[in-house]
């Protein structure tokens, strides 16, 4: 699959994740080393890897909680094309973990941490809807505004050609005197 950018990547994962009963993660970028803009994308299921709890190197750990991951391989990788668009490059559709398809499986089976990511995720992906909007319009505000500035250059060009024709016939009339 192709995308136009890494965000509709990231959109279309996100939509797929949430029809298919999980949570999508952000995991991992590449960057270019020469303008540092991202490559490439990893995306995958929130239950991904598995947590590494430094604080117990530093003391007692107050209040253990129990990991939310589960070292799932359900992934997209996604990378920037020649062509310019964003291309699937692989897909791990697999999950080691029960997945929550139904909303009323979802109060039951969920712990609260992963109904707040949803929350928000769901949050976010209206936020970039938003947003996907209002960069339509500023771009269509921009359009208008570079049509109008090259029809006022035509003008003023046009005006000031009409000042020099002007000012040669006025040089003309002044040496017949």
């Amino acid at each position: 699959m192709e995308f136009e950018s890494e965000d509709a990547a990231k959109i279309f994962y996100d939509e797929y994740a949430r029809r298919v009963g999980f949570v999508m993660r952000v995991m991992s970028c590449r960057r270019s080393e020469r303008d540092g803009r991202i490559l490439a994308r990893r995306l995958g299921c929130n239950k991904e890897g598995y947590c590494v709890s430094i604080r117990g190197k530093f003391g007692n750990v107050r209040k253990p909680r129990p990991s939310t991951r589960e070292g799932c391989k359900a992934m997209i990788h996604v990378k920037f094309d020649k062509s310019g668009k964003w291309v699937i490059t692989k897909f791990v559709k697999d999950h080691n973990h029960p997945l929550v398809v139904a909303p009323r499986e979802a109060r039951q089976t969920m712990s609260e941490k992963d109904k707040k990511i949803q929350e928000l995720s769901m949050e976010l992906r209206n936020k970039k809807r938003l947003c996907a909007m209002y960069q339509e319009q500023l771009n269509a505000f921009i359009k208008i505004v570079e049509e109008h500035s090259d029809r006022l250059t035509k003008k003023v060009q046009k005006v000031v050609g009409n000042l020099k024709e002007f000012e040669s016939i006025e040089q003309e009339l002044l040496q017949h005197r």
